[in-house]
């Protein structure tokens, strides 16, 4: 029993050297996580607009536009986000210098996000009821007002819930970022848990990882409550 127990002392993970790296994980993926759902999601809510305004009847309709978009949305939303990280190679070599660290990865982050957000935002936006908007038409509101006071407004809540569910899909991404250097609690899992065999380690960062969703939940559920109640 007693050496049972102290080989079960001695195989614990050394926090005193493993801490400061396991909180710059928590850190680089908040960063990354915090950059993709601000850039990602500002340019998934324009495109959602658009997909949901330009569509046929919509106040902005144009069928070449809604295509487009369309399209776009519908070919890079389903790539895996591994897959993405390979196929953006160039562009990303391009646009950040290099394809590899914590700036390519919330770069391909945010450029994943975006589609996945626009079609998020496009079925909540579905949701409106037509009346509302031909009530603002006939009061003589031009398409870009009724955008900002109608549309947006109506499904605000709706959208935070989108957003809430966003975050986690985010999360799953910057659990992948340690593939090309982005660092994170995905990245420290396996690096220091899963190849070190420290099994302490990987469940630190599975319940940090697990903290963090659950606090966005309940923030994202209180918020869309509060918005749906006025």
């Amino acid at each position: 029993m007693n050496s049972a127990v102290n080989e079960f002392i001695l195989a614990q993970p050394n926090w005193d050297r493993l801490g400061p790296t396991f909180v710059d994980a928590i850190g680089d993926t908040l960063w990354m996580v915090g950059i993709t759902l601000l850039v990602g999601g500002i340019c998934g809510l324009i495109l959602g607009v658009f997909l949901y305004t330009t569509r046929p009847g919509g106040i902005l309709q144009n069928n070449v536009v809604y295509w487009v978009i369309n399209f776009a949305v519908n070919f890079f939303r389903p790539i895996p986000f591994i897959i993405m990280i390979a196929m953006l190679y160039p562009i990303t070599l391009s646009v950040v210098g290099t394809t590899i660290g914590r700036g390519a990865a919330t770069f391909v982050m945010c450029f994943s996000a975006t589609f996945t957000v626009a079609r998020i935002v496009e079925q909540n936006l579905v949701s409106i009821d037509p009346g509302m908007i031909e009530a603002a038409r006939s009061m003589g509101a031009g398409p870009w007002t009724i955008i900002r006071t109608v549309i947006l407004p109506e499904a605000l809540g709706p959208l935070i819930l989108g957003y809430t569910f966003i975050f986690i899909a985010v999360i799953d991404m910057s659990a992948m970022a340690g593939y090309i250097g982005g660092g994170g609690l995905g990245d420290f899992a396996i690096v220091y848990g899963y190849r070190q065999f420290e099994p302490q380690v990987t469940w630190a960062a599975v319940i940090v990882i697990v903290v963090i969703v659950q606090l966005a939940q309940f923030l994202g559920n209180w918020l869309s409550k509060k918005v749906m109640r006025r």
